[in-house]
């Protein structure tokens, strides 16, 4: 990243004099001495400087006008004002533009340098913050939910009604493992606060101290242990996102102090009487039934109606099974990338057990199975083997009742480790074909090879 320097200064013996001394100290300098040349290199020829130090009154203009005007596009630059003549309230509309800096003249160079070189780290970590935002709005785009489901399709059309306005706060409701995390992060970076932070946390994860004290912060002293200031979540969000995980599984007298802070937009550090003024978006994700837990006295009605301004429901794996068409290759391909392996069929039976399993653990689980597979498989061929799916109760009764059926039953009971599962269905298969292995194979869903690797190892009989 470039040390790029525009100074503004319309006195030319002192813009010469700040252009000889910062070149010195490694930057790459700028000079012009007035805001239409400055705007001309700005606009015209694309200069991005870390630092614009600029006079604030020049012949054609002021420079705080000037700033207002081309804020927008300049926003990843720092300004510091000098003037020789300051007054209150050019200050305050200075910092309300976000300048970094307000000083009048003269100062020493000395001083300045050190403003500056404390500018261009903070013009440095927006710009890491805004590459950082860039990639995140790539992946946590609404197009990357994948899925053609009329589910999904009501979900998207949802989401990009949601994050094209203001919404204080909304819910986000769903089974374990649905991506209601993925969800919330969307909200977040394809919406109109996506340059600013998204703060996570999960309520079930922490004590009930703890999580008020992360929450909140504290000052030093407050506590045992709190030996000095903590700016809590709600501070480090500000202007931004607070995803509350799990937001059910809060205590209900830290909730009436949640939902003062949510009304509010004002909250108190642990162990200080001062109140901080906070904006920040509220994002809470539950796989509980929010309106029974009021019922029962669980969660409070009004925090409840509070974060419900829009509610938006992650519909379950089961409900879209559709989407597996879609959901299993792309996984797949995710997980051959991350691990060098390269599978790429999947065979009639593979399929058959993932279209009936009903996946409890949703997209979670889907992407785990899937991971085992791919991670276990010796060949571009899924091996049905490592999917491990428990069967529907109607299939697993049938299986018990018929043992010619293609299915076989293995007790889950601890009687078989998992290598003793694998060697009792390579067997179970071997039997069924009077040992041919090239047919075990095929029932099986995995190459010749592989299955004649397993024999071996298992010291099975077969023939080969």
């Amino acid at each position: 990243m470039t040390n790029t320097l525009l100074i503004i200064e319309d006195e030319a013996l002192l813009g010469a004099e700040l252009a000889r001394f910062f070149r010195k100290v490694d930057w790459e300098v700028n000079v012009v001495d007035s805001l239409q040349q400055a705007e001309k290199l700005l606009r015209e020829q694309n200069l991005d400087p870390l630092v614009v130090l600029s006079d604030m009154n020049l012949p054609d203009g002021n420079a705080l006008d000037f700033l207002e005007r081309l804020k927008p596009d300049i926003d990843s630059s720092e300004w510091i004002f000098l003037t020789g003549y300051g007054s209150v309230a050019d200050s305050v509309r200075a910092v309300r533009l976000g300048a970094y800096d307000f000083i009048e003249k003269p100062c020493s160079l000395d001083r300045l340098n050190l403003l500056v070189e404390g500018a261009a780290r903070s013009a440095r970590a927006q710009r890491r913050v805004q590459l950082q935002n860039a990639s995140q709005n790539s992946q946590y785009s609404i197009d990357s939910l994948i899925g053609e489901s009329p589910s999904m399709q009501s979900l998207r059309s949802m989401l990009r009604q949601v994050v094209n306005v203001p919404f204080s706060s909304l819910i986000v409701s769903g089974e374990t493992g649905t991506g209601k995390g993925m969800i919330a992060r969307i909200l977040h970076y394809s919406g109109i606060r996506s340059q600013a932070p998204l703060v996570e946390i999960n309520c079930a994860a922490l004590p009930r101290e703890l999580l008020e004290a992360e929450l909140f912060g504290y000052e030093a002293g407050a506590f045992t242990g709190a030996k000095k200031r903590h700016r809590g979540l709600f501070e480090q969000a500000h202007t931004g996102t607070l995803f509350l995980d799990e937001i059910g599984e809060m205590d209900l007298d830290l909730q009436s102090k949640l939902l003062k802070a949510v009304e509010d937009l004002r909250i108190r550090r642990l162990g200080s009487e001062t109140e901080i003024s906070v904006d920040v978006q509220i994002i809470a994700a539950t796989n509980l039934d929010l309106v029974e837990k009021v019922a029962e006295g669980l969660f409070r009605r009004d925090l409840y109606h509070r974060l419900n301004v829009i509610n938006i429901r992650i519909p379950a794996l089961s409900e879209r099974k559709q989407d597996l068409e879609q959901l299993v290759p792309q996984f797949i391909a995710d997980c051959n990338r991350k691990s060098a392996k390269s599978v790429s069929h999947i065979s009639a039976q593979a399929w058959q057990a993932i279209k009936a399993y009903n996946w409890p653990g949703n997209i979670r689980e889907l992407r785990n199975v899937l991971e085992r597979c791919v991670l276990l498989a010796n060949d571009e061929n899924l091996p049905i083997e490592w999917l491990q799916l428990q069967a529907p109760q109607s299939q697993i009764s049938g299986i018990q009742a018929s043992a010619n059926q293609q299915g076989v039953f293995i007790p889950l009971d601890g009687s078989l480790n998992l290598h003793e599962m694998e060697k009792f269905i390579i067997q179970e298969a071997l039997n069924r074909t009077d040992a041919n292995v090239t047919a075990a194979a095929r029932m099986l869903g995995t190459t010749r090879e592989t299955l004649r690797y397993r024999v071996q190892k298992y010291h099975l009989k077969c023939n080969f």
